[in-house]
């Protein structure tokens, strides 16, 4: 998608260790216009995919996945990284953050994730694919059926594109990052 790639040469900042920050557009200050555009975007390439629920991880992916949802005109979940007190009959599975280097408990109540939902899971980035793995595994516990996962970017030097579609996951990311050597996006083409 060229809007967000020419977002993330502008005003993305590569850090040491394969880290792209984009928190002034994305995931900390967050440009509305822009989501708006990116949810489009998913909403065409998952034209024609029923689905009856987007799914997403707290926090980044909850902005985009709402923007999608308001598209779609459905009902958006987020797996909540602590359990709240509040919440029983739970769906729970363990995520390994790259970002953060700490594995959490996702969890998602059965009240909103059910057997027979179609889900379309979006987040803002793809890295080794482990907050995808953990929805695959919600989603399996379920009684569920991903319908497919639409990702902001992608680090396609990092192997969780590969391995979701590895596993027959339908994948989509908007812009594909092939390397961040020496602090310098390219894309992949």
């Amino acid at each position: 998608m060229k809007e967000l790639k020419e977002r993330i040469l502008n005003d993305g900042r590569c850090l040491p260790g394969g880290v792209l920050k984009v928190d002034n557009f994305i995931n900390h200050q967050m440009d509305p216009m822009l989501m708006k555009s990116m949810a489009e975007e998913f909403v065409r390439r998952f034209a024609g995919a029923e689905i009856n629920k987007i799914l997403t991880v707290e926090a980044s992916g909850i902005a985009p996945a709402i923007m999608v949802g308001y598209q779609l005109g459905l009902p958006v979940v987020f797996a909540k990284k602590n359990k709240p007190s509040t919440m029983e009959n739970m769906l729970v599975t363990e995520v390994f953050s790259f970002t953060k280097n700490k594995t959490y408990n996702i969890c998602v109540s059965r009240d909103y994730l059910q057997s027979g939902d179609k889900v379309l899971f979006i987040d803002d980035f793809l890295a080794n694919g482990n907050a995808g793995k953990g929805i695959i595994d919600l989603v399996e516990q379920a009684g569920a059926e991903l319908v497919g996962m639409g990702f902001l970017i992608e680090k396609a030097f990092q192997k969780g594109g590969e391995l979701l579609r590895g596993a027959g996951v339908h994948v989509e990311s908007l812009a594909i990052i092939e390397s961040l050597d020496n602090c310098e996006v390219r894309f992949k083409e």
